[in-house]
């Protein structure tokens, strides 16, 4: 008959229960099983890659939305043409409760060409005494200055990488705006000979002839495509390359909360005449937030299906546990220990697998975590690719905010799942007949 000797039963300081499932997890062959230690491995990883993916999609999150406050106005008034009077409409939107400052600005492709490379990226012609009171730029510059005087351009450092250009280098730029008066002095210069042609051709020469502009300065917000796809000009430049002559193609505007935007959109719409609008920069942004918030969701239930595994994992071992200790169990019973006695015995087990799995997840996550960016290089090095480009993921480092709440609820939800399948064999293993486990003994 099973028992425990005697002089180990006053050393006994665990509870009956639990220094079972100690012992039934220490086979005399081997320290750890393999099936349990698999299943340990399985709860370790899925927690591990819960954390690190949603504290990654969080860090996405957050930074965007702060690259985009720090780069973008919080509201933009625009129109489906151009802004035509758009100083009375300056005066109106600054006397706007909540409004801290406005801007007028010019943006659009054009065709930028610097020693035989072009690219199209995008101008945005900005007044650089009123823009500094929007947005900050004089904090991104990271070589050169801020001076839009005269004939000049500030472009984004992933620009500047593309086209090998440097502080006091010119750049040609070619602009589209004036596609129209192009193909018109075409077709003028098709219909005329003798001295009106070559009116016509000097004319026409005048409106292909692109503007040299001298870069003064190079820019990093830390945002891939605001760092490759910009460069900054007088906003005279803007309307030039544009046609604009006095007109703008909008006003950015900062409100005293960013977040509370939308409050001082809705005052400004009741004054703006169709086809005028006012956009907030959560509304300029929406789809790339929406994108975030959705893959992160889907992520966590996807990912959530490896802490799932793992704790069938569990649920195998217990059950090959309790076929190898049916007699035990027939004894135990027999000497009179309690359906919840033996629940507990191999729900221990469950449990002990369970809670080191999740600690050395939630361990090995924060890790990960903390040293994202020096994991993401040594993957790029050794295996020869970028794991998290910069043209996909609009970042030049991996950013990463580790929220308490998720992680309790991660660990939590894991260690539950555990105690769940470890449960349902613990429960089979108690209602066995004593009689039938120790019919054949």
């Amino acid at each position: 008959m099973w028992s425990v000797p005697h002089h180990r039963i006053a050393d006994l300081k665990l509870p009956f229960s639990f220094f079972l499932a100690l012992r039934y997890l220490k086979p005399k062959r081997t320290f750890v099983s393999i099936i349990t230690l698999i299943s340990m491995v399985g709860v370790m990883l899925g927690v591990t890659v819960l954390i690190v993916v949603i504290s990654v999609m969080t860090g996405f999150d957050r930074e965007l939305r702060q690259k985009v406050v720090d780069w973008d106005a919080h509201i933009l008034v625009g129109t489906e043409d151009v802004l035509r009077d758009w100083r009375d409409l300056t005066v109106k939107i600054r006397n706007t409760p909540g409004v801290v400052g406005t801007a007028p600005y010019v943006q659009g492709p054009v065709i930028v060409e610097f020693q035989s490379q072009r690219l199209a990226p995008m101008i945005r012609g900005i007044d650089p005494v009123e823009e500094e009171k929007i947005v900050p730029l004089k904090k991104f510059i990271k070589k050169g200055a801020l001076d839009l005087e005269g004939e000049s351009a500030v472009v984004g450092v992933e620009l500047a990488r593309k086209l090998h250009i440097d502080v006091g280098d010119k750049l040609t730029i070619y602009s589209p705006g004036n596609l129209g008066e192009i193909l018109d002095g075409i077709k003028g210069l098709e219909k005329t000979n003798g001295q009106d042609e070559r009116k016509a051709i000097d004319k026409l020469r005048e409106v292909v002839l692109p503007k040299e502009l001298t870069v003064t300065g190079i820019f990093e917000t830390g945002h891939y495509m605001h760092d490759s796809e910009f460069l900054l000009v007088p906003i005279y430049v803007g309307q030039e390359l544009y046609g604009l002559g006095d007109a703008l193609h909008g006003i950015t505007v900062k409100t005293v909360d960013p977040y509370g935007a939308d409050g001082v959109k809705r005052d400004i719409q009741k004054f703006l005449q169709p086809p005028q609008f006012a956009q907030t920069w959560i509304d300029m942004n929406s789809q790339f937030f929406e994108a975030v918030r959705l893959e992160r969701t889907v992520m966590f239930f996807l990912l959530f299906f490896i802490v799932v595994v793992a704790a069938f994992g569990i649920m195998n071992t217990l059950i090959t546990v309790t076929v190898q200790k049916t007699r035990d169990i027939g004894v135990m019973k027999a000497i009179g220990a309690d359906i919840w006695q033996i629940v507990c015995v191999f729900l221990g087990q469950g449990i002990i697998v369970g809670l080191f799995g999740t600690l050395s997840g939630l361990g090995l996550g924060m890790i990960l975590v903390r040293y994202r960016n020096e994991f993401s290089h040594w993957l790029s090095s050794t295996f020869g690719f970028e794991v998290f480009p910069k043209q996909v993921y609009q970042f030049s480092a991996l950013p990463a905010v580790v929220v308490p709440g998720d992680v309790a609820k991660i660990c939590i939800g894991a260690f539950l799942i555990c105690c769940i399948f470890a449960f349902l064999p613990a429960y089979r293993a108690a209602r066995l007949d004593p009689v039938e486990a120790l019919r054949y003994e």
